[in-house]
């Protein structure tokens, strides 16, 4: 292990992949994956929830400029309502791994879990913090995803999506019981789907 994290410090054709949104009620999980460039380091990088909002946009600007390859995902919340969101969140790295071009030999996979793949790959606990390519995909990821509720306000307004992201506050669960649930809702998690059975 410690060799690895070596190589994948000094950024060989080695992926880190991260996934956001696998807890809220409402909108796409979202998923990177980041090839950095060794010639090109990216300094700050870290677990994307450790960064303000601006210094994570601002780190997401410098690794899509400097890295070899980089690429986000997604999977759908149809996709997370008939596959629950762990299936559907593997989904979602897969497809951005799939999507890098060049191709990477290695993945490095934030968690405990691996997509079913080609890709010799290894999941990383924790893998935000400890692995510089991972922590790049976990800030483009949130980035991404983050600007997509923030549109998801706008569509849908009263919900407070710019706000709280979709996660199950207590503002989002009053404007559930008050204006009812969007398309954009997961109906499978439980807040939802208990309003949708019983109307409270």
């Amino acid at each position: 292990m410690d060799d690895l994290f070596q190589v994948a410090y000094e950024g060989a054709d080695i992926a880190g992949v991260d996934e956001v949104g696998r807890g809220p009620l409402a909108g796409d999980v979202v998923a990177a994956a980041v090839i950095l460039d060794p010639r090109r380091p990216v300094e700050g990088l870290r677990d994307s929830k450790k960064l303000s909002a601006t210094r994570r946009e601002e780190l997401a600007g410098i690794i899509c400029a400097n890295a070899i390859a980089w690429s986000i995902a997604r999977a759908s919340v149809e996709e997370i309502d008939r596959l629950n969101i762990l299936q559907a969140s593997l989904l979602a790295m897969k497809r951005a791994v799939e999507a890098l071009q060049p191709q990477p030999g290695y993945v490095l996979v934030d968690g405990n879990r691996l997509p079913q793949w080609r890709y010799p790959s290894e999941p990383v606990v924790k893998g935000d913090d400890r692995v510089p390519a991972i922590a790049a995909a976990s800030i483009l990821a949130k980035v991404q995803r983050d600007g997509e509720l923030v549109a998801l306000e706008a569509q849908y307004p009263g919900y407070g999506f710019a706000a709280h992201k979709g996660y199950p506050t207590s503002a989002h669960l009053n404007a559930l019981r008050e204006l009812g649930v969007t398309p954009a809702h997961r109906r499978s998690f439980g807040p939802v789907r208990k309003l949708l059975e019983t109307g409270s």
